[in-house]
């Protein structure tokens, strides 16, 4: 079981603390002193699904170099502005990547291994794409 804390710290700034003591700043967006919970919500899916990519990517022998993951969510109009849909771009770096390799790791992390997908998945559709880039030498 996993068990956070966050604290107020003033106004509308808080820090959460993860399982693993980590800390990060959070805020309401309008102060520009930390990262919305909601924006968190995204980079949580993104980064639940880079860590199973590389790992995956690692696995079949792929020479990946570089990844970067861009997360769009459209949320309702009203509160409590649920997401309703979710894409997701992964652009990776490498030598010699395979189209079939990427697709079925990138498949695999959103179906079967990250956990904030399968959460998220019950009240937003959750779509991707991805971008190859051949790295020279």
């Amino acid at each position: 079981m996993s068990e956070i804390k966050v604290t107020w710290v003033q106004g509308g700034q808080f820090v959460g603390v993860d399982s693993t003591k980590h800390s990060v700043v959070l805020s309401t967006g309008s102060d520009g002193t930390g990262v919305k919970p909601s924006d968190m919500l995204l980079i949580a899916l993104a980064a639940c699904s880079a860590v199973d990519v590389v790992n995956i990517l690692e696995k079949k022998r792929q020479a990946l170099t570089d990844l970067d993951i861009r997360v769009e969510g459209q949320q309702d109009a009203d509160p409590p502005w649920a997401f309703r849909k979710i894409h997701v771009t992964y652009t990776l770096r490498g030598k010699a990547l395979t189209e079939k390799a990427v697709q079925q790791a990138i498949e695999l992390s959103e179906e079967k291994y990250c956990s904030v997908a399968a959460t998220l998945r019950s009240v937003a559709e959750i779509t991707h794409s991805f971008e190859i880039v051949e790295e020279d030498n």
